[in-house]
């Protein structure tokens, strides 16, 4: 489990949403009243994570270990720089904030 194998490496914070989309592994088709659908979007968990940059290769290497199958739609990992982070409660910026 890729959050258990996170905290481990001592990741704690993330924000886990269920999504639907779909790349190579395409859509498939459903029956339903007897009528046949197309269902071009794949339910699919998407994991955001906010890490000092330091962190950043670490966590990559956790995720790819753990939920790398080798079949497709083993899912994809997206590095974006962080302008800024704020602690709302406290005030603190940046990797106080994180």
């Amino acid at each position: 489990d890729v959050r258990e194998a996170l905290t481990e490496i001592g990741i704690t914070g993330m924000t886990v949403s269920e999504v639907k989309g779909f790349g190579r592994q395409k859509g498939h088709t459903e029956i339903y009243r007897g009528a046949e659908y197309a269902v071009d979007f794949l339910p699919k968990v998407k994991i955001e994570l906010v890490l000092a940059d330091d962190a950043v290769e670490r966590a990559i290497d956790v995720i790819v270990e753990v939920a790398r199958s080798g079949k497709i739609g083993d899912g994809k990992i997206f590095v974006l720089p962080v302008e800024e982070a704020i602690r709302i409660r406290t005030g603190e910026r940046a990797d106080a904030a994180v």
